[in-house]
């Protein structure tokens, strides 16, 4: 793990640092002050790369970070933190954004279950509302852009009620035609990551990786446990529990979007963000629809407008003859 920064270092002649925030394997979030912008309080997310890399290796993955920190700053959206700067010092880089103050979800999950409650649904789904528009965002940059990394712990809500998605520590480009790149290389944190992301950057993640996560990440907010990592439930499947089974408040329109989304295989996941939100905003089931020629009523109602008025209007015409023939 990188030594981190001291207290009072100053980065670039103009952030302060004041203490941790975060910490991972290849480096610190600080919280700064900004000495430019007297009052402003910033966020330093830290990314050291490997000493016993390749020189050309090394220049290929700062290169990279300088690229993809520059779609980053260009991003604007209310749930996502602001990226106002970029540099590079030695061996580290850093991208600065805002600081988010409140607390994560994490520590709301933690509260809860000391707590022997569960959040409420109503307020899950709203932050599932304002999650769904910051990841509907991301992915329709060009080229789009995953998170790959969606959790409780990188989930703030600030005093006013807003969340904001914080962390951009595995942030990736769905470059078209090109294996993707990362910002900063990783596999996410295992109980929300899909299988297909253990393969690190083999080009095999999509959008549908960022709904597995989702899906998890919404599974231990309404149960205050987290759901089994997938590795274990494709060798153990029975180690997945439904979520009703932990909360019976669930509601089961919420159960069956929140087990779509968390499918072991990729096609089995909507396709989108907007798919999963709308499987989460409606409890009233898709009817299958039937071939034309079943003889069940709902070969009926599955007809189109103009031809079921046909049918009722032939139909109105034959008991009036045959009310006239009985007369």
């Amino acid at each position: 793990m990188p030594i981190p920064l001291k207290s009072g270092e100053v980065l670039r002649g103009r952030y302060r640092v004041k203490r941790i925030i975060g910490q991972g394997g290849m480096g610190s979030i600080y919280l700064a002050d900004d000495t430019r912008l007297e009052g402003r309080q910033c966020a330093l997310k830290e990314v050291e790369h490997d000493r016993s890399m390749a020189s050309e290796l090394a220049r290929e993955a700062r290169d990279q970070f300088l690229r993809e920190a520059t779609v980053l700053a260009r991003l604007d959206h209310p749930n996502l933190p602001k990226v106002s700067d970029f540099f590079s010092v030695s061996n580290r880089d850093y991208l600065v954004m805002d600081f988010v103050p409140g607390k994560d979800l994490r520590a709301l999950i933690s509260e809860a279950r000391q707590e022997e409650r569960f959040l409420p649904e109503s307020d899950v789904l709203n932050w599932a509302g304002q999650l769904s528009n910051a990841l509907t965002y991301l992915h329709s940059q060009n080229p789009p852009i995953l998170h790959r990394d969606i959790k409780p712990s990188n989930l703030k809500i600030t005093p006013d009620g807003l969340i904001k998605l914080v962390d951009f520590g595995l942030v990736k480009l769905l470059a078209p035609g090109e294996i993707t790149i990362t910002v900063m290389q990783g596999q996410g944190t295992a109980l929300y990551t899909p299988l297909e992301q253990y393969g690190g950057d083999s080009g095999h993640t999509d959008v549908r990786t960022d709904v597995y996560a989702f899906g998890a990440t919404l599974y231990h907010l309404l149960t205050n446990e987290p759901p089994a990592d997938a590795r274990d439930r494709f060798l153990r499947p029975d180690h997945f529990i439904p979520p009703t089974q932990i909360n019976p408040d669930i509601s089961s329109r919420t159960e069956r979007a929140i087990i779509w989304a968390m499918n072991l295989h990729p096609d089995d996941r909507p396709e989108t963000i907007e798919a999963f939100r709308q499987s989460l905003a409606t409890d009233r089931p898709t009817l299958p629809r039937l071939a034309p020629n079943s003889n069940s009523v709902w070969s009926f109602l599955n007809f189109p407008l103009e031809q079921s008025l046909i049918a009722i209007t032939l139909g109105l015409s034959l008991v009036s003859l045959l009310i006239t023939l009985l007369r």
